[in-house]
């Protein structure tokens, strides 16, 4: 039987952010910088969305991809100032929301891997 782990994750110490972006390409660039920058654990990339915006008086319909970023809460401010400052778009959005649950081994098993690096890799 597995031993009893002491880890005990405070549900509002994880975070994950959505960000649109272009293309598959420039989301990647992204997505290694967030990575690099220990300002994510992992972000995943959904190619094809289809999203439908008003923007300056205009309804369009772009075809992007989602990026979904696990993070720590402590860190959202640091990661959307990234974005902003990388990110090809006029105007960018990052969307963030506390996350409540995650599996408990897997935030277990980032929190001993970055060794206290203010990174955790979240259940997707």
């Amino acid at each position: 039987m597995a031993e009893a782990s002491s880890f005990q994750p405070s549900p509002s110490q994880y975070s994950v952010a959505y960000v649109t972006a272009p293309s598959e390409d420039v989301a990647k660039e992204l997505s290694r910088g967030l990575v690099k920058e220990k300002l994510a654990a992992c972000v995943n990339i959904v190619p094809k969305i289809t999203s439908i915006y008003e923007w300056k008086g205009e309804i369009n319909e772009d075809n992007e991809v989602l990026m979904i970023i696990k993070t720590r809460t402590s860190r959202v401010l640091e990661l959307t100032d990234f974005v902003k400052k990388n990110h090809p778009y006029e105007v960018c959005e990052v969307i963030s929301t506390e996350k409540i649950n995650g599996a408990r081994e897997k935030l277990e098993i980032a929190e001993n891997v970055y060794n206290n690096f203010d990174i955790v890799l979240l259940a997707e």
